[in-house]
């Protein structure tokens, strides 16, 4: 292996280290704490392990952390209700509904309810077009993630050529409008791109949110390029006993790391950023409802 290892873990621990030093401010001199609600709807394994990692991490910031856990036979205007109180408690200043919900409730609907001033996973149609139109907003908390991880690499972006692979509204939509917001030459490509390969190997920086397990390997990947692999799976390792499972991303991890010069590993790359920036849009939409002007980071 010759890439530098992009440590996500610890950078999302400076991160939460500076947004409490803020929250910590708010308190003393504004005398309010910022407030973050989670609603998680059904039992998905998974997605209880996220909550609980948001929770502990927002407690962690000093933040309050309010948790909706509500039946998997939660109707959508049930959520809708709930998420009405939400918007109009002055003590909350983000919202974020745990996803997938389950088949009886319209994600879209869901999201579109949350005022956009309180939409901290930034996925309001306001959100992403102050973003498209490089308005200030709150931003996807991924992408963002994944910006600052390549900013503290490279520094100025301009004119670096990024391909993203992956087209979704959560990752590759967001991430391209942030890496064009910082003069990089974007190329959007997907998994019906023709010669996708070629389309990557030209690319100083690769970022892999396509969904498929290991999809992009060394040869793809031009020597020298940083790669963000924001792909999360979980594949049979039949090695580690029957029904066992690992974790691995969109990028076959040791070709690509013997191609490029610094890349994110699964788990620990762009995971931790995530949860940190959830907590950073937080402290900025509180700030921002408020008027409170702070460095916004």
């Amino acid at each position: 292996m010759s890439a530098k290892l992009i440590d996500g873990k610890a950078f999302s621990n400076q991160l939460v280290d500076k947004i409490a030093r803020q929250v910590s401010l708010l308190q003393s001199v504004h005398h309010f704490t910022p407030g973050l609600a989670v609603i998680l709807v059904g039992e998905d394994p998974a997605s209880q392990v996220y909550v609980r990692n948001k929770a502990e991490r927002t407690k962690k910031s000093g933040m309050r952390s309010i948790e909706h856990r509500l039946p998997e036979q939660t109707s959508q205007e049930e959520l809708l209700a709930l998420i009405d109180k939400m918007n109009r408690d002055e003590a909350i200043d983000g919202i974020l509904v745990q996803l997938p919900l389950p088949a009886q409730i319209d994600d879209k609907a869901v999201i579109q309810a949350i005022a956009p001033e309180k939409d901290v996973d930034g996925f309001h149609v306001v959100n992403a077009g102050l973003l498209a139109t490089g308005q200030p907003g709150i931003v996807p908390c991924t992408p963002y993630g994944c910006l600052l991880l390549l900013q503290d690499h490279f520094g100025d972006l301009s004119g670096l050529h990024a391909v993203i692979v992956g087209r979704s509204n959560i990752v590759g939509k967001p991430m391209a409008q942030l890496l064009l917001n910082a003069h990089a030459t974007v190329t959007i490509a997907h998994s019906r791109t023709k010669e996708l390969e070629k389309t990557c190997q030209q690319a100083d920086i690769l970022v892999a949110a396509v969904g498929r397990p290991e999809m992009i390997t060394g040869d793809w990947i031009k020597k020298g390029a940083m790669v963000i692999d924001v792909g999360i799976n979980r594949v049979p390792a039949p090695e580690r006993g029957e029904g066992k499972f690992r974790l691995t991303g969109d990028v076959a991890f040791d070709s690509a790391s013997r191609q490029a010069a610094a890349i994110t590993p699964v788990p620990g790359g762009v995971g931790p950023m995530t949860i940190a920036c959830l907590l950073r849009n937080t402290l900025v939409a509180a700030c921002r409802r408020r008027d409170i002007v702070i460095d916004e980071f």
